[in-house]
């Protein structure tokens, strides 16, 4: 519904309210509400100028400034925002100079003035506007009312998190405010029959980050609402419980809206994740910054198994198998999801030391991720312990992962070895000198003593034997669908072109290496 400046001036909160300018303007729409009392004025044009915004103000900070009053009025006008509201007060401004007047006609900003009246105050006319705004002529539902009125008392609250607080507690709901990665960073409980654990274990499997709207969750007979949220055009996380089952879904996909407005009213900022911080740093390679946070993190006593990056696990039956590992051994992952790319850090207690088998169980794991999904890769590097190799793990995901996929086509779960092989690989072509050459004159028989059809056909065999099959003339057979018998008779040849045995301790390595330089050149 559009809601003009002239429905706004009907509500009680503007009554004997005066338009000082530009009456001609009352048919402007208004989106939102916001308020100016900024000492920097260039700042708070910035912050608060939007356009079709009504904007409140009571020129604390500049009230006996007319030239200041005229440079605010001029900077609204060019974002030619909905209308200013200024209120007077005895101890601030009480009229407005001819010369601001003139300014705002001169540049078209619709002015309404509000007489000194301790009955109107900001909360109160935002109160109203919004609802306006939200709900038009049709609203009557006490939950957005009230926390409305809580929600946008500026004169009782110093901040966001306080309006909030009580407005959770007057109304009977909770409320978390979660980074995209799912770590708590606000959170007002008003009761405590489930853990925030709980729920967001709960709101993973059912794939909540990808919503467009709120949806409703049950956690152990207490209904919570989940939806995601943009604070400075970065993703957010809300969840919303209702303690009683008071409210309809309806009232509290309202409540999230309104929330979300009252967060940019008092331009909260969230406090920094920094768990989050931490992984993203590791990730880029900044072992400086993962040490100055540490200690804010929590990681300063543990030690780290595994560091991996995976693409295709981001689902409700993946989080299964990674809530089953955290159960069964012990550990905890620290996790940074953007869309279907999955990083991740495997961390556990110094105290514990079955180091072995948990390290088998995060091999389980990621085997287990893998099954039955073939657009799952997973790039991992474990038995890392200290965090410095923990970077340097993410170091050789980040250098090699598009790269190794070509040398190991057939693979969905990469190894510290494969990507290590790779990086090798991959130093020896940006090189292209001696090295290379070497390595290719391994493979030069096939085309010197063979027609060109016959010597792919057999280098093809072998690429398939080596890098693919594990040196398994089965598997190989599989791959390339021929016969085992068939395999066997091209494996025997290629011994003859070689002139050695092909899978002998000191021939398999430089042969390897050879193949994978190859398929690199071949990308």
């Amino acid at each position: 519904m559009r809601i003009t400046v002239e429905d706004c001036l009907k509500l009680d909160a503007f009554k004997d309210c005066y338009v000082a300018t530009c009456r001609r303007k009352l048919n402007k729409r208004v989106r939102t509400i916001s308020v100016f009392d900024e000492k920097d004025i260039d700042d708070g044009i910035s912050r608060n100028g939007v356009r079709e915004q009504m904007v409140l103000t009571h020129f604390w900070n500049i009230k006996d400034d007319v030239d200041a009053q005229c440079k605010v009025i001029s900077g609204f006008g060019r974002k030619d925002i909905a209308a200013l509201v200024v209120f007077y007060n005895n101890k601030g401004v009480r009229a407005l100079d001819h010369k601001v007047l003139k300014t705002a006609e001169d540049s078209g900003l619709l002015i309404i003035t509000i007489n000194d009246d301790v009955k109107t105050t900001y909360s109160i006319l935002t109160e109203q506007v919004l609802d306006k705004i939200l709900y038009g002529h049709n609203y009557s539902d006490n939950i957005i009312n009230n926390s409305i009125y809580n929600l946008l008392n500026f004169e009782k609250h110093s901040n966001f998190q306080s309006a909030l607080q009580e407005a959770a507690i007057n109304n009977d709901y909770q409320v978390v405010l979660m980074t995209a990665e799912f770590n708590p960073i606000l959170t007002i409980e008003t009761r405590h029959k489930a853990t925030v654990e709980n729920a967001i274990k709960l709101a993973k499997g059912q794939d909540v980050s990808h919503l467009s709207s709120f949806k409703q969750i049950i956690v152990k007979d207490v209904i919570t609402y989940w939806g995601s949220i943009e604070i400075d055009g970065v993703k957010h996380m809300l969840l919303l419980v209702d303690n009683d089952d008071n409210y309809s879904a309806t009232e509290m996909k309202k409540l999230a809206e309104v929330i979300e407005l009252a967060m940019g009213m008092w331009k909260y900022t969230p406090k920094r994740d920094s768990r989050a911080e931490f992984i993203k740093a590791a990730i880029r390679g900044d072992v400086a910054f993962c040490y100055t946070l540490i200690d804010e993190a929590g990681f300063r006593d543990k030690s780290f198994i595994s560091v991996f990056y995976a693409n295709g696990i981001n689902n409700e039956k993946c989080e299964s198998i990674i809530d089953k590992f955290k159960e069964n051994t012990g550990c905890d992952i620290l996790p940074l999801i953007e869309e279907n790319e999955y990083y991740g850090m495997v961390y556990t207690d110094d105290s514990i030391d079955n180091w072995n088998e948990q390290k088998m169980a995060i091999l389980s794991m990621y085997e287990e991720l893998k099954d039955g999904r073939k657009d799952v890769r997973i790039f991992h590097s474990t038995g890392v312990e200290e965090l410095d190799n923990a970077i340097d793990g993410f170091r050789l995901i980040n250098d090699t992962w598009s790269y190794v996929e070509s040398v190991f086509p057939y693979k969905r779960v990469f190894t510290k070895y494969e990507m290590s092989m790779v990086y090798n690989c991959i130093e020896i072509q940006l090189q292209n000198g001696a090295l290379k050459k070497m390595y290719f004159d391994l493979l030069e028989p096939f085309s010197r003593e063979l027609s060109p059809g016959k010597g792919r056909l057999l280098l093809e065999t072998l690429e398939t034997f080596v890098l693919d099959a594990g040196m398994n003339s089965n598997k190989t057979a599989e791959f390339m669908g021929v016969h085992n018998n068939t395999v066997q008779y091209r494996l025997k040849r290629i011994n003859e072109i070689l002139g050695t045995e092909m899978i002998g301790n000191r021939v398999i390595p430089g042969l390897t290496m050879a193949l994978a330089l190859k398929r690199l050149e071949d990308r």
